[in-house]
């Protein structure tokens, strides 16, 4: 199931966010969930996997 989230950013931010994505070929939607994914692996390597109930 698909959730949608929003976030508040500040226009230089997303600029920046633009350009990152843009340079790696991605929307910036999935470059988020590239982002997010990557923070989560980090997460669990260091602390174990999360159990989602």
């Amino acid at each position: 199931m698909l959730k949608h989230i929003s976030v508040r950013i500040d226009e230089e931010l997303l600029e920046k966010l633009h350009t990152v994505s843009d340079y790696e070929g991605r929307s910036i939607n999935k470059h988020i969930l590239v982002l997010i994914r990557k923070d989560i692996e980090k997460y669990e390597k260091e602390h174990g996997k999360i159990e989602i109930k």
